[in-house]
């Protein structure tokens, strides 16, 4: 099977049908990541099949879950899984953040390359961003422990906003306080490892 081929039956074990320019752009985008990983270190993955499963198909995952209201991806590294989203979603206003130089210059890069007009890249200590407007979903892939994402982050939800937190199968040993949690197991086809995604929304 092709790595387009990966892609797209994947997405369809998902329910998600992907049309040619979401295919064209997903994989462009991955491209890129492997491109950029020889001199630039994003990510772990060296190989586009390694890159569809556990990058394309791990972010496509939680497009079920997306509203319409402004999104941002905190942490959001290589673009993971904002640039994703913006490319499922281009109506959707998706902001990524992140602390590394390198990384936001990527995105931007890939921004650049892949026309996301709806895409905004932030390079800034999360904690210290102030936004022009709030964001009614903050998500998050890798970035930190529960709590600390939620107390870094609740100034930039809006009021009836709520989080989108991916998570391995650990979560249940932080601390939520204050919160109202729904969890999700997630099953991300060709991937092993247990995945879970938590609906967080201030109590």
């Amino acid at each position: 099977m092709t790595d387009k081929a990966l892609l797209i039956a994947g997405a369809k074990k998902m329910s998600i049908d992907l049309d040619e320019v979401q295919v064209s752009k997903l994989m462009q985008y991955l491209e890129l990541i492997i491109k950029w990983n020889k001199t630039v270190n994003l990510s772990a993955i060296r190989h586009l099949d390694e890159g569809v499963k556990k990058h394309l198909l791990d972010s496509l995952s939680v497009m079920p879950y997306i509203t319409k209201d402004p999104l941002l991806d905190v942490g959001s590294g290589a673009g993971l899984p904002g640039i994703v989203i913006s490319i499922m979603r281009p109506e959707l206003s998706v902001t990524v953040l992140d602390t590394v130089g390198k990384k936001c210059r990527f995105m931007q890069f890939a921004k650049t390359n892949l026309g996301l007009k709806n895409l905004t890249v932030v390079h800034q200590r999360v904690e210290n961003y102030i936004a022009e407007q709030c964001f009614g979903q903050i998500i998050s892939r890798a970035f930190a422990e529960v709590d600390k994402t939620l107390s870094l982050t609740q100034h930039l939800l809006c009021d009836n906003g709520h989080y989108l937190l991916m998570k391995g199968n650990h979560f249940e040993n932080e601390a939520l306080k204050n919160f109202t949690v729904q969890a999700h197991q997630i099953s991300v086809p060709y991937v092993s490892d247990q995945r879970y995604f938590l609906e967080i929304k201030p109590s």
